[in-house]
């Protein structure tokens, strides 16, 4: 099915108006998306944050009149907006997604590569990955980060939480590159059987890695046990879970910390000050990879 779309580039007083008069003249969806290359990171609580300028797009049927839709909205709206009327062909969205998804390596071992195509080298260690609906491929560059520092650790028979697993790429990692245990913990349940499905795509035992929702794994088998605890979320969560996180590694363990920005890396290293040392072990287009070993 072919369908129209019309694009308005605005500010974030004008969103809320905008939106109601496209719902209102038939818009089956309305999206916001960024137009200036601005993050917006960490709402607090009760805020619904919009870029400075904002990009809306509404959604509608191929028939639809817009000359009647675009006398709907005020004119000098429209004018300051930069309007446009745009046909959108439909597409298999999911297959126009696997064309674009490649093979990637990452530091001198590891390859990420989707699990309908055949790995570039078949001698490395290969990780094969269908993300489905939870976050991690290997393309965001914190996951990227953590994949490399992974990649040049001694990993064999160490266990490893990955805290905020996702897709599970990091835990999968960690047992291909050698380790001999993993915990993948996530707070949504579809990352779980996200993780599940990637752990056995590639062959991993079903012993050999568990996942759990926090606070619902053994706590007793795994405080102060694991050799290396790598959490890739946030600078906020980061911080606030640096008890849970500390109390998983074991004395000497290595804590890998990523999805922060390079700004907010001295604060989250002086948040972690007198319990583990922590310094930036790598960087890439901004975000950066903490790691530090606990004191044994």
């Amino acid at each position: 099915m072919t369908w129209l779309q019309l694009r308005l580039d605005t500010q974030p007083a004008q969103v809320e108006a905008l939106e109601s008069l496209m719902l209102a003249t038939g818009a089956v969806a309305v999206t916001m998306e960024d137009n200036a290359d601005q993050p917006v990171l960490e709402p607090g609580v009760g805020e619904t944050p919009l870029w400075g300028q904002t990009r809306l797009t509404g959604l509608y049927p191929a028939d639809t009149a817009m000359a009647g839709v675009l006398a709907a909205f005020p004119a000098e709206l429209l004018q300051q907006a930069n309007q446009r009327v745009e046909i959108l062909e439909d597409k298999d969205w999911e297959r126009e997604w696997m064309q674009h998804y490649r093979p990637m390596a990452f530091g001198r071992r590891l390859w990420v590569c989707p699990s309908w195509l055949e790995p570039p080298d078949p001698n490395a260690v290969n990780l094969l990955l269908d993300p489905g609906l939870a976050f991690g491929t290997g393309t965001h560059p914190t996951t990227a980060l953590c994949l490399a520092e992974l990649d040049g650790m001694a990993l064999d028979g160490a266990c490893v939480v990955d805290y905020g697993c996702g897709s599970g790429i990091l835990a999968v990692a960690a047992l291909r590159l050698g380790a001999r245990a993993a915990l993948g913990v996530d707070n949504d349940p579809q990352a779980l059987v996200a993780t599940r499905d990637n752990a056995a795509r590639n062959g991993i035992p079903a012993a050999a890695l568990q996942v759990a929702l926090p606070g619902a794994y053994d706590n007793a088998a795994w405080s102060r046990r694991s050799a290396v605890v790598v959490a890739n979320i946030l600078a906020g969560p980061l911080a606030e879970l640096s008890d849970t996180l500390l109390g998983l590694l074991s004395p000497g363990g290595t804590l890998l910390l990523s999805g922060l920005l390079d700004s907010q890396a001295h604060g989250l290293c002086a948040h972690y000050a007198g319990r583990i040392p922590l310094e930036v072990a790598s960087e890439k287009d901004g975000w950066v990879c903490l790691r530090g070993a606990l004191p044994e």
